[in-house]
Formats: structure tokens, sequence, C-alpha cells
């Protein structure tokens, strides 16, 4: 919660002054509604804040479809080489970010591969089954989101779940490193 004097915001634990009296850092903390409300100091709701991966900054979903780039009259729009320009939706942002992701994890190993092609020395089985389980995950992770019927369900699949203490991801992992 924030809190304004006057019309003013103040900001929790910073001293601030009414009148004569200074008042310390902890007041805001330590004061009743009761205290506050006399002294004329008023709650005011934090602004949300919205998760801009699936959102505009004023709350409203963003799409999670590729769309036809249209101009302000509705005409499509061209790219230079006469395509139909896209606007990528959320869903494809994401299964993007999910291939970045998943390249990465192999781009640590890649060397493995070039050293087989060029030496045929062999691969080792903890490396393939890394490599493997990698780009199953990718693949599930990917589909678990084109699977999402709305903004709602793509929030829910990127969050967790908690049980007995215990928080558990609600989208499948990427496998853990052989090497960690």
């Amino acid at each position: 919660m924030a809190f304004k004097l006057n019309g003013n915001p103040l900001a929790v634990d910073v001293p601030f002054t009414v009148g004569d009296v200074n008042y310390p850092a902890n007041w805001l903390r330590l004061s009743t509604a009761k205290e506050k409300k006399d002294l004329g100091i008023t709650e005011v709701a934090d602004t949300p804040v919205y998760d801009s991966r699936f959102y505009w900054g004023d709350g409203t979903a963003k799409a999670l479809d590729d769309e036809d780039a249209k101009d302000s009259d509705g005409k499509l729009l061209k790219n230079p080489d006469g395509s139909q320009m896209v606007i990528q939706g959320v869903k494809s942002v994401l299964k993007a970010q999910e291939k970045a992701t998943a390249g990465s994890l192999l781009a640590k190993y890649d060397w493995y591969v070039v050293r087989k092609a060029e030496k045929d020395t062999a691969i080792p089985s903890a490396i393939t089954t890394y490599r493997d389980a990698v780009r199953t995950a990718c693949n599930t992770r990917e589909t678990e989101i084109d699977n999402c019927a709305d903004t709602a369900a793509l929030v829910t699949l990127y969050g967790s779940t908690e049980k007995d203490g215990v928080v558990t991801p609600n989208m499948t992992q990427y496998p853990t490193d052989p090497n960690d």
C-alpha cells in the first residue's frame, strides 16, 4: 500500500514532518489506521504491475496468435519482399524464447558433435541423453504453450503450484545438466 498526505505521496521508511512534528521513518509501519487517519494520511492502492510477457502496461492482454499487420486504414502491410507482414502473438514469442533456451543448453555440448564428425570420437551417452531430453522438453513446452486457450491459461502455465511447502513449476522443466 502507498500513503498520501494532503494529496502528496509519503514514502514508507522515510521520516516526514507534519506541522512542527517530526515523525520517524518507521511511523507509517507502526501506526494504526486511526492514527494515520487522524493525521490526514490516506491509504492508496498500489498501481498494479502486469507481466509484460502477457499484458500491455494498462493490463490489456496481448494477442495470443499471430496477426496480419495492417495500416490505420485496415489495409494489409507487406514486407519489402512482397510477403505479408505479420505481428507475432504471445505464443510465437514464447515459443521462440523456448527455442533460444534449448539452443543455449545444447550449445554447451556442441563440441562433442563436432568432434564426432571430425574424429569419429564417440559422444558420451550422458551427453546424448541430455541433448535428447533438452529437445524433448522444448517440444513439450511449445505444445503446452500452444494448448493454452487464453491469457489466463498461459499465466498459469508459467506459474507454479505450492503444496505442503513444495513449489512445483506448472510447465515441463528442462533436464538437469549432466555436469552440474
